[in-house]
């Protein structure tokens, strides 16, 4: 039951203001809301379920000190990522022959590969020996996140600007990271200035990749705003 909380919140968290919950949300301009949802539940589900796989391969090779330490260091890599920010690619949404729900399947599935949180998907994966719990964790917080962004876009652009999301969920990723990093370190590591010298780091790399070479204005507030509204009205 841990692992499935853990992945669960891990996602939401991730997700919030991701590239992919992003792209749920210019589809749900297009698509009506519930083949967005099913389009997003069937990509999640063959994409998380290979993270999963691979997750449980890397466990029977590695030791899991490593692991632990790798799932770390991703963990603070997300948060970075995350305050960086993404851009949703014109290429991501465009349409296809197929139907809506196999269209949003394609081009989540797509945009989903190498993204934050099917790594950490992966991360979590080879932490935890417990493949369906991971599955269902992650598959629900994809859910609940695109879910989120899909059904209340509309009002999510109009109140809270996406810089402040990202913000807040790349710290709390970085805290994590930064707690299973001291958990699973040597003490002779965690001197005061090898703890002073890694926050450092973690906050030139902040500033750098959050304020210097972040993505902004990845959505227009007024076109998000109109196209999520209008179709929230249609459905």
């Amino acid at each position: 039951m841990t692992a499935f909380i853990k992945a669960l919140l891990f996602v939401v968290v991730a997700e919030m203001g991701d590239k992919t919950q992003l792209l749920a949300m210019a589809l749900a301009s297009k698509y009506m809301v519930k083949d967005v949802l099913w389009g997003v539940f069937i990509a999640t589900i063959l994409n998380h379920a290979l993270a999963v796989w691979v997750g449980n391969y890397l466990s029977a090779l590695i030791p899991m000190d490593y692991i632990k330490i790798a799932a770390a260091i991703s963990f603070l890599i997300f948060g970075l990522w995350t305050v960086r920010g993404d851009k949703v690619d014109k290429e991501d949404e465009k349409k296809t022959k197929f139907g809506p729900i196999i269209t949003v399947a394609i081009a989540f599935f797509i945009a989903e590969m190498g993204d934050k949180t099917q790594l950490m998907t992966i991360a979590i994966s080879a932490q935890y020996q417990q493949p369906i719990h991971i599955l269902m964790g992650t598959t629900v917080g994809m859910m609940v996140a695109d879910g989120i962004g899909i059904i209340g876009g509309a009002w999510m652009c109009k109140h809270i600007p996406e810089v402040y999301i990202k913000w807040v969920a790349g710290i709390i990723f970085m805290i994590f990271g930064t707690l299973t990093l001291y958990g699973v370190l040597k003490e002779s590591l965690l001197t005061p200035i090898y703890i002073a010298t890694y926050f450092i780091i973690v906050g030139v790399l902040v500033y750098l990749i959050g304020v210097k070479f972040a993505y902004h204005g990845q959505m227009k507030r007024a076109n998000c705003k109109n196209d999520a509204t209008q179709k929230l009205e249609e459905n």
